[in-house]
């Protein structure tokens, strides 16, 4: 009898299966969210070597988005995942994301400058009939043509991250659902998020590599990494075809797709109100990462570190990594450990390698490394509220407390950090006590929003569901790093004439801006989603929604 069920027994039954597949898709957004913000710590030095001001660098970070919301990719990218399945979907975005990717890096490399593709871009895109009349264009006259070229590269990354974002999403619900889904999902953006450390740490190290600047090496690096996710993306389409071959179960796409199915989707009020919460807690945060180092650098003085200096080195950077892994291996493992001593040990470990990571990045005086802290306090939490949601519910109050948090961080990035700036000690405490209040609370986010939609629509246009999503998210991810950039050079009018006038060099201009204005208007996405929060608590109340619900039922 026991063999018999053994026999019966599938990948997806075996908790060390499904955790291998979630480590797959895990890594491959853990690489993608690499190239995400690959040039967010090298703004200051894409405006000195590339002559990108902030309303350039803007534009491009928010063109990322630019094809998903305004050609409706995104629509299409949940179609063909509910009509093709989670494994030809995930093939698909991996080389979507590896296309975009090289364009990106070819635009920002030496051979593109003076070459006759440069002074293509330089005579063209600079009136786009339509988007231009309504204030939309990716482009505008008088764009670095290096900027106006990366921004293609990044649309076409942006088309397959997003498409990959729902497609993993769709695959662990595959893989989890009945089981430890919050958890799952909470974990897989955990880990994934540590892509955002990595960045931080070595895009500036690659950026100055052997004292000669080029931003370009970044970029590579950002490719190289986007190859091992499509790598990712091959081994989980073979095990997750085994899977079905196991259940005798045929992939989604034999469950056409109808036009009706969206309608359901959009007449249901619960689902407006998370993809609401989802594009104002997204946009509080992702435009804010790709501005955050430069932020840090306009509101904290660093002194150069002597180059003669260990912590001017490259050594210092490998050992700062590896002991950031310990900080997010050891914060992970402690949510799974069945004794008291061993949890509560990985715990203090945890701790102390953090505060030696932000010892290291406070020694280093880089405005990179001291943001690398973000996702580290997201990392041992995330699967707690995670498991909590799965076991008591209660998702509605968690997107309330992480929306009172993000409040709180953008006010004290505006309004208390400025005043240290004078403090070298005490003003690095602030910023790294407010960075990692900020990571945790964008970890409610995965931990109770997403796994709330599968019970808001049919199992059926999950798919669907999620990319209208991403596509109302992407609406918000397009315009904020935009406005960011703009809202920049509007309230700096100043400094933007001196840098015009020659009065301070670009280097100079890089890391003078003052940064108010951009941060209270993020803290007012956290004010809507505060609101929007309570009101979703509301009707899950009335309509029975099941929100507040756990979602393993004891």
């Amino acid at each position: 009898m026991m063999t018999s069920e053994k026999n019966l027994q599938t990948l997806r039954d075996s908790a060390a299966m499904r955790w291998m597949v979630l480590l797959f898709l895990a890594f491959a957004m853990f690489c993608s969210y690499i190239f995400m913000d690959i040039l967010s710590p090298i703004k200051d030095l894409m405006q000195s070597t590339r002559g990108w001001d902030s309303t350039a660098f803007g534009t491009m970070q928010g063109s990322e988005t630019f094809l998903n919301v305004f050609v409706f990719f995104l629509i299409f990218a949940g179609i063909i995942l509910d009509k093709m399945g989670v494994r030809f979907t995930a093939l698909l975005s991996g080389t979507v994301m590896l296309v975009g990717a090289i364009i990106n890096w070819y635009a920002v490399t030496e051979s593109f400058q003076g070459s006759g593709l440069e002074n293509w871009f330089n005579n063209n895109l600079n009136y786009i009939p339509v988007f231009d009349e309504l204030g939309i264009s990716p482009f505008y006259r008088g764009m670095p043509a290096s900027a106006k070229f990366a921004a293609i590269g990044f649309m076409i990354f942006g088309c397959g991250v997003e498409m990959a974002g729902i497609t993993v999403s769709r695959g662990l619900i595959k893989w989890f659902k009945g089981r430890e889904l919050a958890l799952a999902m909470g974990s897989e953006m955990a880990l994934a998020r540590l892509g955002v450390a990595t960045c931080m740490i070595f895009s500036p190290v690659f950026a100055k590599l052997g004292g000669v600047i080029d931003v370009s090496r970044s970029v590579a690096f950002g490719v190289v990494l986007l190859m091992i996710a499509l790598i990712m993306f091959i081994v989980y389409f073979f095990m997750d075809k085994k899977l079905d071959a196991q259940t005798g179960e045929a992939e989604e796409k034999d469950d056409p797709f109808k036009i009706s199915d969206l309608k359901k989707i959009l007449t249901s009020g619960g689902f407006w109100l998370v993809a609401l919460l989802c594009v104002l807690y997204y946009s509080a945060i992702f435009p804010f990462q790709k501005y955050a180092v430069n932020m840090l650098q306009c509101n904290l003085i660093f002194t150069d570190v002597p180059a003669d200096s260990f912590w001017a080195t490259n050594t210092v950077t490998i050992i700062q990594y590896c002991i950031m892994l310990v900080v997010a291996a050891a914060a992970f493992a402690s949510n799974f450990s069945k004794r008291v001593s061993m949890k509560y040990g990985l715990l203090v470990v945890a701790a102390v390698a953090l505060v030696a990571f932000c010892y290291m990045g406070y020694m280093r005086q880089s405005a990179e490394t001291v943001f690398a802290v973000f996702p580290l306090l997201a990392v041992g939490i995330t699967p707690i509220l995670g498991n909590y949601v799965d076991h008591k519910g209660k998702a509605a109050t968690m997107l309330v407390v992480g929306s009172i948090l993000l409040i709180f961080c953008h006010l004290t990035f505006a309004f208390v950090l400025p005043q240290f700036k004078d403090n070298a000690i005490g003003g690095v405490i602030i910023a790294y006590l407010t960075i990692l209040v900020l990571g945790a609370s964008f970890s409610l986010v995965p931990a109770s929003l997403w796994p709330s939609v599968p019970k808001l629509v049919d199992a059926k246009i999950i798919g669907s569901a999620y990319a209208l999503i991403f596509w109302i998210q992407n609406i918000g991810l397009w315009l904020f790093p935009l406005l960011i950039g703009k809202v920049l050079d509007r309230t700096n009018p100043q400094l933007v004439a001196d840098l015009q006038n020659g009065v301070i060099t670009p280097e100079e201009a890089a890391v003078s801006y003052d940064y108010t204005a951009p941060l209270v208007m993020l803290a007012c996405l956290g004010v809507a989603a505060l609101i929007l929060g309570f009101v979703l608590k509301v009707v899950d109340r009335k309509k029975g929604l099941g929100l507040e619900e756990p979602n393993i039922k004891e």
